[in-house]
């Protein structure tokens, strides 16, 4: 039976207010235990909030509808999709006016969009490769990791000064920290969603978490020590939990509090033993993603760590390097070894596009949307460019020279601007923005 993803969505979003409305009712009166029982079970934060009594006052008017119904000989079910478990009415979750309509990519005809021109500047440089780097949520900080195993936090307010020029009082310099904790090459990054937290994936099997709101700090002041090399994490969106992909076919998902580990029960189904190179939660953490060295693309579900959608070959047989989902959670971008760019859609693991004209064979090459999703970008190692796709045509509008010396590894683009960094075998760290 194929999975309806609009019913999926929506009757995981009503379950999520459920839960939340369920945990403040119990944490409000008093039932501390009660409370933490239900947090974690449904990983809800405890912390979360509700007016007062609100649980109460929908029961109450969901009673009195009932009532009010019955009197007129209307049956509640009715209002109750039980196929779908959702309230019948809402139909297709809506896409959001910020959203692109992917669903439309098919029908999609003329000219493309023309991606705008920007600058770009060398801000940094490691001792050793710049492997990865990662934007906070809100774009005010960015991170690059390297095999120097040295981390470095950038204040992006500071580079845009760094790029006008130098300012009266001297150089500006963007890199506020820098952090060494770590004994092998880093892997991946992540910033927590709410606190001025980082976290770090390593080769020597750990994940630490590093608080950039003390100048002083250059060690972690957490530890997750993992049984194998660390390639990806991404924390929950509501920062309760982390994902970690490793050289273990499956990701593991630790409670930040307790540091608990939990492991999907369905291992065996997936014939696998492929280690994953990228794990990334959908915005609502109802899913996540992740991208294998096998060449698969695999979907799972945010609560109970079952997989849901796998595309396997979605690469054919070469490594799949990078998986995200657009932001209305209905699609995947993935990246490979096999030189493509793909859009696959979640319901039914059907691919919509691909975007091709950029070599990838060596890196592990991310692609990223830009932060409106019309534009996708990646990296060309043949020719060392950045290369960029209208999202909805598939069409290439624009190849630039990366300006390294040697191909970059690593591109992530801002979520909150027109702005993005590509570092990687020269040490560099370069920050492109649009141009005024």
């Amino acid at each position: 039976m194929e999975i309806n993803l609009d019913q999926t969505l929506q009757e995981g979003k009503l379950l999520r207010q459920l839960d939340a409305l369920i945990v403040s009712h119990l944490r409000d009166h008093n039932h501390t235990q009660a409370s933490m029982a239900v947090a974690s079970a449904t990983m809800t934060p405890l912390s979360t909030e509700a007016p007062s009594n609100r649980l109460l006052q929908l029961v109450a008017k969901g009673i009195a509808v009932e009532r009010d119904e019955a009197s007129r000989g209307v049956s509640s079910t009715a209002l109750f999709n039980s196929a779908s478990g959702v309230l019948s009415g809402y139909g297709a979750l809506p896409v959001a006016p910020n959203y692109v309509d992917f669903s439309a990519v098919h029908e999609t005809r003329g000219a493309s969009k023309i991606f705008p021109k920007h600058e770009t500047r060398h801000v940094s440089e490691h001792k050793n490769v710049a492997r990865c780097a990662r934007f906070s949520q809100d774009g005010k900080f960015l991170a690059t990791g390297s095999a120097d195993t040295s981390i470095k936090l950038f204040e992006i307010s500071k580079i845009k000064q760094m790029m006008v020029g130098d300012t009266k009082d001297g150089p500006v310099r963007p890199v506020i920290r820098t952090f060494y904790d770590h004994l092998q090459p880093i892997n991946d990054l992540d910033f927590h969603p709410q606190n001025t937290i980082l976290i770090s994936g390593a080769k020597d099997n750990t994940i630490k978490f590093f608080d950039f709101s003390k100048t002083v700090a250059r060690r972690a002041f957490r530890v997750i020590q993992d049984t194998h090399n660390v390639r990806s994490v991404c924390f929950h969106p509501s920062g309760e939990y982390l994902l970690a992909g490793t050289d273990h076919p499956i990701a593991h998902l630790y409670d930040v509090n307790t540091f608990k580990c939990y492991l999907s029960a369905n291992v065996q189904d997936l014939n696998t033993n492929s280690a994953i190179n990228q794990v990334r939660y959908s915005s609502s953490g109802s899913m996540y993603v992740t991208a294998s060295k096998d060449g698969s693309v695999r979907v799972w579900d945010g609560v109970s760590a079952q997989c849901v959608r796998s595309i396997v070959g979605a690469h054919m047989s070469v490594e799949a390097t990078s998986a995200t989902f657009t932001k209305d959670q209905r699609y995947v971008l993935s990246c490979g070894k096999d030189s493509t760019v793909k859009l696959w859609e979640v319901g039914t693991g059907r691919l919509v596009r691909q975007y091709l004209g950029a070599t990838h064979t060596q890196f592990r090459s991310q692609a990223v949307f830009n932060e409106t999703e019309e534009f996708i970008l990646s990296i060309d190692e043949l020719t060392n460019e950045v290369i960029i796709w209208d999202a909805l045509t598939g069409e290439k509008v624009a190849r630039w020279p990366s300006n390294h010396v040697g191909t970059p590894r690593w591109i992530e683009h801002s979520p909150a601007e027109s702005a993005f960094v590509t570092c990687g075998t020269d040490r560099s760290v370069r920050f492109w923005k649009e141009s005024v």
